[in-house]
Parts: C-alpha cells; sequence; structure tokens
C-alpha cells in the first residue's frame, strides 16, 4: 500500500473525530440549558395537581345549622309543713335539788313502765310498798348528806407530803474488758466469719442479744469482746460491713450483713484453747441467728476445714 494513500486517511480520519467532538460538545451545551426549564415544567404541572394557588380563594363548606334541644323548666316544688315533734315535759325543780335521793343503781337497765306488760305494771304497783313521810325524810337524809359532802367546800390546807420511798439504785456498770493484744509483728490473728443468708441480713436486736447471750460485752474499739475471768479480751467481734463498729445507741435500728470474729495470739489463754472457744462461740451464734460459717478466706467452715486449722496452729506453735 502506498504511504501517500495511508496519511491520507489518517488526515481524514482525524477531521472525522474532530467534527463529531465538536457536535457532542453543542448538544451537551444544549441540554444543560434545557433542564432548569424542563425542571421548572415539572414543579408547576405538580403544583397544580397538588391544589389551588395560595391566590385562588378557597372552598367553603357550609355545614348545617346546630339545633339545641328545646330546655323547659320544671315546675315549681310544692312546699310541705314540717314535722312538729312534741317534748317531753321537764320535771319541777324543787328549792333544794341536793336533797333529793338518787336511785342507786343494780348494773342493769330496769324495763320502764312502757316496756312491761299490763298485767306485770298493775302487779308491781300494788307490791310495791308506800313509805310515809318520816320514812321518806330518813331514806332522803343520808343521799343529801352524801351529796352535800360531794361538794367542795373551801380549800382545805395541803398535807404534808409523805416521804417517798427510796428506789434502789442500780448497780456500777462492769469495767470493759481489758484489750492487751501484742504488737503487730508478734501477733496472729485467729478469724471465723458468721454471714446472713442472702439476701437477709441480721437485725441488730437479734444481733446484740445473742452477742450478750454469750458473754460479749462493747468495749475497745467500738467493737464487742469475750471477756475471761479476769476481764482480759479472749476473743472479738467486729461488723462486716465498715468501718466493723457498732454504736450501741443506734445498734437495733440497723441491720448487719455478718460478723467477723477473731482472736489475737498469744492472748490471755494458750493457742489451742483460743482456738476451741473460737469454733464453740462461733457456732453457737449461729444456732441464734441462723447464718453461714466461713473462714477467713470466705470458704464454708466444714469439719474438715476446722481439722486442717487445728493442724496449722499446732504447727506454727511447734516450729
Amino acid at each position: 500500500m502506498n504511504v501517500s494513500a495511508v496519511l491520507g486517511t489518517m488526515s481524514e480520519l482525524r477531521w472525522t473525530l474532530l467534527v463529531i467532538g465538536v457536535l457532542f460538545v453543542v448538544a451537551l451545551a444544549w441540554w444543560e440549558r434545557r433542564r432548569p426549564r424542563q425542571a421548572s415544567g415539572t414543579v408547576e404541572r405538580s403544583s397544580s395537581a397538588s391544589g389551588p394557588s395560595p391566590g385562588s380563594s378557597p372552598r367553603v363548606v357550609r355545614e348545617p345549622p346546630l339545633v339545641l334541644p328545646e330546655i323547659r323548666a320544671r315546675e315549681p316544688l310544692v312546699p310541705r309543713p314540717l314535722p312538729v315533734v312534741d317534748a317531753p315535759p321537764e320535771a319541777p325543780l324543787t328549792e333544794d335539788p341536793l336533797t333529793e335521793s338518787a336511785p342507786i343503781s343494780s348494773g342493769r337497765a330496769d324495763p320502764t313502765p312502757e316496756q312491761m306488760p299490763r298485767g306485770e305494771v298493775e302487779r308491781a304497783g300494788a307490791a310495791a310498798p308506800t313509805l310515809a313521810a318520816a320514812d321518806y325524810a330518813e331514806v332522803s337524809e343520808p343521799a343529801a348528806v352524801i351529796h352535800r359532802e360531794a361538794i367542795p367546800r373551801e380549800a382545805s390546807p395541803a398535807a404534808p407530803a409523805l416521804p417517798r420511798e427510796k428506789l434502789p439504785e442500780l448497780p456500777a456498770a462492769d469495767p470493759p474488758p481489758l484489750v492487751e493484744w501484742p504488737t503487730d509483728r508478734d501477733r496472729r490473728v485467729l478469724t471465723l466469719r458468721l454471714v446472713a443468708p442472702q439476701p437477709e441480713r441480721f437485725a441488730g436486736r437479734s444481733l446484740r442479744q445473742a452477742l450478750a447471750a454469750e458473754g460479749f460485752v462493747l468495749g475497745q474499739f467500738a467493737i464487742f469482746h469475750k471477756p475471761d475471768e479476769e476481764r482480759r479480751a479472749v476473743l472479738s467481734a467486729a461488723s462486716l460491713t465498715r468501718p466493723g463498729t457498732f454504736d450501741m445507741d443506734t445498734m437495733d435500728s440497723q441491720h448487719y450483713g455478718g460478723l467477723s470474729l477473731f482472736a489475737v495470739l498469744p492472748g490471755p489463754k494458750p493457742p489451742p484453747q483460743t482456738f476451741e472457744e473460737l469454733v464453740f462461740t462461733a457456732r453457737n451464734l449461729n444456732e441464734r441467728l441462723h447464718g453461714v460459717l466461713q473462714d477467713e478466706q470466705g470458704s464454708p467452715l466444714t469439719p474438715a476445714r476446722i481439722a486442717l486449722l487445728r493442724e496449722q496452729l499446732r504447727g506454727g506453735a511447734a516450729s
């Protein structure tokens, strides 16, 4: 193929593509100008289809007139006369009402003549004795004397006050238990827990009574202590709720989640004896309060756990 023919073909193709591009740009510009007019025409058609224009007068719908029911006044009420109640005539007063004797009541109301049958009224009137004037005077005179004595006369001088009996004095309160704990470096603490069953809590009054029954006394550090014969603290009881203290004035009205029973070693008694007393006291308190016994870590206090704690205590004492 000739080179000149190829170059001529390429030149024709270039001009053809150029003409097509120009036509496409002109068509695109014409389309962009026509779009706003189409949009405005669509809006006008939609507004005319939706309803009347704001300038047009709205259509008025007339409702039928409301007809109220006819109200008629009631006929006037005819006044009726009120019933007249006649009061019984009052008994005439005597010159000295204190001289009249009052009948002595027997504890139950006697039937009136209107309530009694006619035959019984006649028999009662025939059987009733008649009193003479002298007899009436004898009967009425003591009553008059009693009524007159009941009336206060002049104020009598005050009688000397009798000496009151001296009330027995309350015994003096025992001294609080003596707390002699060793230093933190030299002491060992044995601890058990008595926890209230969830979701219940121990009532403060029941807790105080149970502790008092086991010999605990509120003392130093605002917690309970169980003393020995020499008033030395052997066991102690604190509240599981922080700060662990008790207030005797408000304890009965509060509720507690549990008790922390502990003994500080070395103490007034040997460690094995102190541990046995701690377990025994914890079981007694649990029988009174119906809670759950646990060890220091919160595990159930089973017989196996008690035996293990006992062996650890003996091993520590031997070492």
